[in-house]
């Protein structure tokens, strides 16, 4: 018996940062992604080790059940959500970064387009195309056929290409969007700030109903600058804003009196911020104070 929990042990633990990343991409929410994985867990000690040709496969197979049903669950909470959603943001290490798939896989800017997918389509896009899982592999997880697979991959990568970050962006063009942003803050000259602003720029803020935040999308250059024109002066001085490698990309974290206000992550395209997204909801920042493991 001790043998055999050792090597359930032994193999999820193997596994664990993969399971992680599975589930939190497509729950957006590392305090679900945790519930899945202990669910997983309990699952995975019930199994005939003997019986499992391939541990791996088998164990993303229970986690994506798992997410897919409380992802059910999760979208019903967001419907009742005060304001935009945001993905719960994850305090990442440095090495996420050089693995450039994984690293746009779990950014805020991709994270809140899988949001606009079916559970299903996201289960699928995620296991294949981040994962690189075989078709037959995610028809059992996600219990549809291979071939129906294929169908919905295909119609799912099509909905995330119209709609994903146009181009690769460097670490160097986030960095830079993020120094104007912080200079903004340490000295309230917001024009830098504004020169990289995209036309169609949208700012999402996420208070969840707890603290204070944008209750709509602001879009528009014009509308955001405003916007930051008047909430900015307000805490120039107070608040100190360091930079942070945050879902596997150069972030803000913004303190004021040596406490967790918010952090602030950016979408870029084509050298221009397109999305700043501010999550403030003290619910969603704990992950931000120690680094999370993810990977594939």
């Amino acid at each position: 018996m001790n043998e055999r929990m050792d090597s359930a042990t032994e193999a999820f633990v193997a596994h664990r940062n993969l399971l992680f990343t599975v589930a939190y991409e497509m729950l957006g929410s590392a305090a679900d992604a945790e519930d899945v994985l202990q669910e997983t867990w309990l699952r995975w000690t019930d199994v005939d080790l003997d019986t499992v040709h391939n541990q791996r496969a088998y164990l993303v197979r229970i986690t994506t059940r798992q997410a897919l049903s409380r992802l059910r669950t999760l979208g019903r909470r967001k419907e009742s959500y005060v304001g935009p959603w945001l993905p719960e943001p994850l305090l990442t290490a440095p090495d996420v970064a050089e693995d450039v798939e994984l690293a746009e896989s779990v950014s805020m800017a991709m994270l809140l387009v899988l949001e606009t997918l079916a559970p299903t389509e996201r289960a699928v896009f995620v296991l294949r195309e981040v994962f690189d899982l075989e078709y037959d592999e995610i028809a059992h997880a996600v219990d549809k056929t291979p071939a129906a697979v294929r169908q919905i991959a295909h119609r799912a990568r099509a909905h995330v290409a119209a709609r994903r970050p146009r181009g690769a962006v460097t670490s160097a063009e986030s960095r830079d969007a993020l120094a104007a942003f912080q200079r903004a803050i340490d000295t309230g000259d917001l024009q830098s700030l504004v020169d990289m602003l995209a036309p169609d720029v949208v700012l999402l803020g996420d208070g969840g109903g707890v603290v204070q935040a944008v209750l709509r999308p602001v879009a528009g250059a014009d509308k955001v600058a405003r916007l930051l024109a008047a909430g900015l002066p307000k805490i120039v001085g107070m608040a100190a804003a360091e930079p942070a490698q945050i879902n596997g990309c150069p972030a803000l974290i913004v303190r004021i009196d040596g406490e967790i206000d918010n952090i602030v992550a950016v979408r870029i395209d084509d050298g221009l911020i397109t999305g700043l997204y501010v999550v403030r909801n003290p619910e969603k920042l704990s992950r931000v104070e120690r680094e999370t493991a993810v990977g594939r």
